[in-house]
């Protein structure tokens, strides 16, 4: 890979700066992509923006940037998307610093802004040379999400357009999902969610397998219609709206349960009940136990250390099962009447077992 060093003038950078969706984000008199399709969308909030410009007015060195050249002499940015966007959009009046816009300033100062010379390294190679080297530089900055790199990956037109779907502010799949799914659509974790989904993920990124088999298809249209057949199955199911309902993992608890019939009013009175024990300690876990019935979900309350020592003594060290004597170590809290029969944690439901008989008894 061949690397040069340059000094290129905001002037120059800005010159013919253009922002929209036909077009995309270019820069330098059309030459430079500034927001290639592998890179994230504008994340700065208005603080680093305002750093960007206060950096360039006092003349402070700021961060180098790389761009890689392109076989028909255009450039894009690899790194430095974030800066090179806050100084355009400045010099284009989006916003002040300070209450003063760029037409706000003497010719002397918008000249000094416009003068100011950047530190450009650019670099030509192959694609895969650019790949990999845009996922090192960009470790100096706002990390790469999992997702982000994928998407460097797998650029086409499925891409594109899921990206326009999952992955603007106010996009169609968060408008949907927003009360339903974690994360930021701009840094592509609503994507992120609905390929984890579709693909079956279980840590073995099956989502890069998802990407390679689809990266030339045309369009995304079955990611969104899956996407919006799970939200649509969890609104259909779960008629009562709760902000517990955010973060839960729908994806596989639809591809189990879509096909079955539920009683929706009953699995209402269900989860209000559980959202009132006090035994349930993950609130968000109810929806997943009451299709599921595992109640790992819920992370029951345990025992105190106090009721342990309590029952502990009163049984004399004696596990009641097997009748043996053991130290309080060696024994582990069970809820006499289990917790799915209506035993509550409390002193009174509290014995200790051994750790053998324990574990027989809850199966493991």
């Amino acid at each position: 890979m061949k690397i040069e060093l340059h000094e290129i003038t905001v002037r120059d950078v800005a010159e013919n700066y253009v922002d929209n969706d036909e077009e995309g984000v270019l820069g330098y008199n059309g030459r430079l992509n500034i927001r290639p399709k592998y890179q994230r969308e504008f994340v700065y909030d208005a603080e680093k923006r305002n750093a960007v410009i206060d950096t360039i007015r006092n003349n402070y060195p700021l961060n180098v940037m790389y761009w890689m050249k392109n076989e028909d002499g255009t450039f894009e940015v690899m790194d430095g998307q974030q800066r090179t966007i806050s100084f355009c959009q400045y010099v284009q009046g989006d916003f002040s610093v300070d209450s003063l816009a760029f037409h706000n300033l003497t010719q002397t100062s918008k000249d000094s802004i416009l003068d100011y010379k950047l530190m450009v390294y650019i670099c030509e190679g192959t694609d895969d040379e650019r790949l990999a080297w845009f996922r090192i530089i960009n470790m100096q900055g706002v990390k790469l999400t999992e997702q982000e790199l994928r998407n460097a990956t797998y650029t086409g037109p499925w891409l594109t357009h899921a990206k326009s779907i999952f992955s603007k502010s106010m996009a169609p799949a968060y408008l949907l999902a927003k009360d339903y799914v974690n994360g930021s659509p701009i840094r592509q974790e609503i994507l992120e969610t609905a390929l984890k989904w579709i693909s079956k993920d279980n840590g073995h990124d099956q989502i890069k397998d998802y990407m390679s088999k689809h990266q030339h298809d045309p369009n995304a249209n079955e990611l969104w219609t899956y996407f919006r057949n799970v939200i649509e199955w969890v609104q259909g199911t779960f008629t009562t709206y709760r902000k517990e309902m955010k973060g839960v993992d729908w994806g596989p608890l639809y591809d189990q349960f879509k096909d079955q019939l539920f009683d929706t009013k009953k699995l209402e009175r269900e989860v209000s009940e559980l959202m009132m024990d006090d035994d349930v300690t993950n609130k968000r876990g109810i929806y997943p136990y009451v299709l599921t019935r595992s109640d790992r979900t819920l992370n029951l309350r345990g025992f105190s250390w106090s009721q342990k020592r309590s029952a502990y003594e009163r049984q004399n060290g004696i596990c009641p099962v097997c009748g043996k004597h053991f130290e309080i170590d060696d024994m582990e809290a069970d809820h006499i009447t289990p917790w799915h029969a209506g035993g509550k944690t409390d002193p009174a439901n509290c014995q200790m077992l051994c750790k053998d008989d324990n574990r027989r008894k809850a199966g493991v």
